[in-house]
């Protein structure tokens, strides 16, 4: 017995002597950190959740500078936990200029809290401009998640990822920067600047407000995944008020579908008309924000992991942003005038949308800036691209987004595909009475080129 108890001692001495002497000093066995994909959705999902309030009422955020402020704020989320994620990989040098931190080897990082960390300091870095309500929502919403992580993280690995998830942000709002016609714009969305053309056909402000024209140097933003070619909108129809022209019947259906709807005679379309409107400042969230909140009920629902939840909000971002460029560049390009116009000088003078802001009061209201393409059509192309290739093409959902809403019809409406409601929502702006049908296909087509050339980068590894 004695024997093989030093046998046995003589054994393990020796297995120890060999681990230690042959072991070289980049040998040592690294950190397991857990993976993104092993952590709830919890994190972004919150913040966009707090997006849905902040997008309503942050001035000058109006719908492509929301979808360029989503976009970044998406991206960093994405950046955050994409060295945490084994089949992803990071844009990093794939989007022109953009450099991000890497983590340091062999050393634990926590997810959570590195994404928490990064979408905190982008709505600081791009909202700093909010009233007190939204800011204390802001403050609140990270406060609550540092706590929760601080008492279950060991402290050295909380303040490295929060560290890092902060050096992510910053390099993010640094590349913003160098973007000029996006990075902060919104503190001038209607530049004096702009004098808007004059001849038939062409785009001038509208009644009732004749409110200056939005953004109409957007098109030189700089895009995600689109290329200067992409950015252009085909030809609308020719301009014509020839009873026997395309442009002719197309402002006479706008005009008979609203002229249907006053008389009472079709209330499923005013009641699709209302459902996707999301036109009014400090009323609803944009139109971006809009299927952001789509998304918000996705996840929700599909309770997908951190890592595919970020994935998820950074393309939709990314895809609603080039499709918010490549609109507003076509819009200012061509100048199409709005049916409002066009109906007035050649059927009814007296004739207007049925876009009605319930807090103020204002009735007839036409949107801020030329009709073609329609916004509303290339972001819900956009977004429902992104969520088709994340969550498969049938998707049975009930959106929620406005339910209770009384001041409109928000009533709930049930879909069976992502693609079906992009639609409903591109071809609503007819019966608003604020677009063309050609508006609204070529922002449909838009929208879902934005987004397969967002999904076409090189997120994987």
């Amino acid at each position: 017995m004695k024997t093989n108890l030093l046998l046995r001692t003589l054994l393990i001495t020796s297995l120890g002597i060999g681990l230690f002497t042959c072991q070289k000093d980049d040998d040592f066995i690294a950190v397991e950190t857990p993976q993104a994909s092993t952590y709830s959705a919890g994190v972004p999902l919150e913040w966009f959740k707090v997006f849905e309030i902040v997008d309503r009422s942050a001035p000058g955020y109006r719908p492509p500078a929301a979808a360029r402020a989503l976009a970044y704020i998406g991206l960093a989320g994405y950046e955050a936990a994409v060295q945490g994620m084994p089949g992803n990989k990071s844009l990093a040098g794939v989007l022109s200029g953009l450099s991000m931190p890497v983590i340091a080897p062999n050393t634990e990082y926590h997810w959570p809290t590195a994404v928490n960390a990064a979408y905190f300091s982008m709505f600081q870095n791009f909202y700093p401009h909010l009233q007190s309500f939204e800011n204390v929502l802001i403050q609140n919403r990270n406060q609550l998640f540092e706590i929760e992580f601080a008492r279950t993280v060991d402290p050295e690995v909380f303040d490295r990822s929060k560290a890092f998830g902060v050096a992510v942000a910053n390099a993010v709002y640094e590349w913003s920067k160098t973007d000029a016609a996006g990075h902060n714009a919104y503190l001038n969305p209607r530049p004096s600047s702009y004098i808007p053309p004059v001849g038939p056909g062409l785009w001038q402000p509208t009644k009732p407000d004749f409110t200056p024209a939005l953004f109409p140097y957007w098109g030189k933003v700089r895009p995600f995944g689109m290329n200067s070619t992409d950015l252009v909108a085909r030809q609308p129809l020719p301009f014509s008020e020839d009873p026997n022209s395309q442009f002719y019947i197309q402002a006479k259906e706008t005009q008979n579908w609203v002229n249907k709807i006053k008389s009472g005679k079709d209330e499923e379309s005013h009641w699709i008309a209302e459902f996707w409107s999301d036109d009014f400042y400090k009323v609803t969230f944009t139109p971006p924000g809009r299927w952001f909140a789509i998304a918000n009920q996705v996840v929700t629902n599909e309770k997908p992991s951190l890592a595919k939840a970020v994935e998820l909000y950074a393309k939709m971002g990314m895809a609603l942003a080039d499709a918010g460029i490549a609109i507003w560049n076509s819009k200012f390009l061509y100048n199409v005038e709005r049916p409002v116009h066009y109906i007035n000088r050649n059927f009814d003078a007296n004739w207007e949308s049925i876009m009605n802001n319930p807090y103020s009061g204002v009735t007839g209201i036409t949107p801020e800036f030329p009709a073609y393409p329609s916004g509303h059509s290339g972001f819900g192309g956009a977004a429902a691209t992104v969520l088709t290739d994340m969550f498969g093409y049938q998707y049975r959902m009930t959106d929620n987004c406005h339910k209770d809403r009384t001041e409109f019809r928000g009533t709930p409406r049930t879909f069976d595909t992502f693609i079906e409601m992009a639609v409903e929502n591109a071809y609503s702006r007819i019966p608003m009475g604020v677009h063309f049908r050609m508006d609204c296909d070529e922002g449909l087509r838009l929208g879902y080129l934005a987004g397969k050339r967002v999904l076409e980068l090189p997120w994987n590894q």
